[in-house]
């Protein structure tokens, strides 16, 4: 999954997900009463989606990370520490369990079904790890945390330097937006698949050129997969990189699709929420406030539009009742799992990887194992992630959890001893 952040001050970190995330916006206490039960839903499909999906680990090695020594099975916490190891981005500083917040106190068995997806492509040296991890499935909390404890060791992640950053935790979704198979008069915004012969990084016409120039919509004539009635929307759902339609068909039937991200046209993002504050337009980059400006004014709607001259191309994928129990799929390949999936920096840690995740701020508070299974153009550096918080429209949680969630964090992997 691709997802790009809207910049909303210039101390915002910098901007991928292609390049996505949610434009935050103030917390408020619902939002912070979202996490737990969200985790426990992800444990009730668990059962089912273990049966479903569990299938031969496959090595595919995302980053090129040496090999581990082989696995010494001990849970003292109290042996020797190994040497700090170098990342591209980042340094690993071996630490104990007992110096990581909460630990102990995590349900790890509703980590354990995102492990078990992140199990199909495994970070390197954790293939051999993954039938072990598909047995404790059903183990209990205290048989899985001996098992973590002796097969993985606990590095505080830093920066190149050794120093540790003030690090930056943001959340992403995916939206599930109405939409139509066919053209209309309230349905006229299109959602295309790439033009033919488009490659990758290819810089091909910015968005306004796309609106405008003959020689563009010709290369995208039958490519639109569908057509929304909000323009806002249809820039969400590229930010996005990925979303769901509820989509209604020629014949009046409606059935629910996924949109993955395909592409785009190889200009950089720009955030049309820093456009408006840069004029003095709105006062919070929130999409409420883009959306009511769009109603006051629209006769500036495609300036608006146009200042962001990336644009994003996508495939549609079918979406069973069991497909839709996941989010879409990540950059690690295997799809995302609800508050417990997390895009890095894949220069800072390799996908695949277990990490133990510490925050406290106005949204939420955490200390829990996730996944390392996403990327984006905003996750750079060594101690940031965006939380994945799974999918709705503008009302449910999802949304305004990723939406307000921009606190403080502090990450450990667990990498094999």
């Amino acid at each position: 999954m691709v997802h790009q952040t809207m910049k909303i001050n210039s101390t915002s970190a910098p901007s991928a997900s292609s390049n996505s995330k949610v434009m935050a916006f103030q917390s408020s206490s619902a939002n912070m009463a979202w996490i737990d039960p969200l985790t426990r839903w992800g444990f009730r499909v668990a059962a089912a989606a273990i049966v479903g999906s569990l299938v031969s680990c496959a090595v595919g090695p995302v980053v090129d990370v040496p090999e581990p020594a082989e696995p010494v099975v001990t849970s003292d916490d109290s042996a020797p520490l190994p040497a700090a190891l170098q990342r591209g981005k980042s340094r690993w500083v071996p630490v104990r369990y007992s110096e990581l917040p909460g630990w102990g106190q995590d349900r790890l068995h509703e980590a354990w079904n995102a492990w078990v997806r992140g199990c199909e492509r495994p970070a390197p040296g954790h293939a051999a790890l993954c039938t072990e991890v598909r047995q404790l499935s059903i183990a209990t909390a205290a048989e899985q945390q001996a098992w973590v404890m002796r097969r993985f060791q606990p590095y505080r992640v830093t920066e190149p330097d050794g120093s540790v950053p003030g690090g930056l935790l943001t959340g992403y979704y995916e939206p599930i937006m109405s939409a139509s198979r066919q053209p209309s008069a309230t349905h006229r915004v299109p959602l295309f698949a790439p033009p033919a012969g488009l490659r990758s990084g290819q810089t091909w016409y910015t968005r306004q050129e796309i609106d405008t120039l003959p020689a563009a919509q010709a290369a995208l004539s039958g490519r639109a997969i569908a057509w929304l009635a909000d323009p806002i929307d249809a820039l969400i759902l590229q930010i996005q990189g990925s979303g769901r339609l509820k989509i209604t068909e020629p014949d009046g039937r409606e059935r629910q699709v996924r949109l993955a991200f395909a592409g785009h046209n190889g200009h950089p993002y720009q955030s049309v929420g820093r456009w408006l504050l840069d004029q003095r337009a709105i006062r919070e980059a929130s999409w409420e406030s883009i959306k009511a400006w769009a109603v006051q004014n629209p006769g500036r709607l495609n300036e608006m539009l146009w200042s962001n001259p990336r644009t994003v191309f996508f495939r549609e994928e079918a979406l069973s009742d069991f497909d839709a129990r996941f989010g879409p799929r990540g950059a690690q390949g295997v799809p995302l799992t609800p508050g417990r999936s997390i895009a890095v920096d894949p220069q800072s840690i390799p996908y695949g990887t277990p990490v133990w995740l510490a925050t406290q701020g106005p949204t939420t508070n955490l200390n829990q194992l996730v996944l390392a299974q996403d990327t984006g153009g905003a996750i750079t550096g060594a101690v940031r992630a965006d939380l994945f918080t799974g999918w709705g429209s503008w009302s449910d949680a999802p949304y305004t959890v990723a939406a307000a969630l921009k606190q403080p964090l502090q990450m450990w992997v667990l990498w094999p001893r």
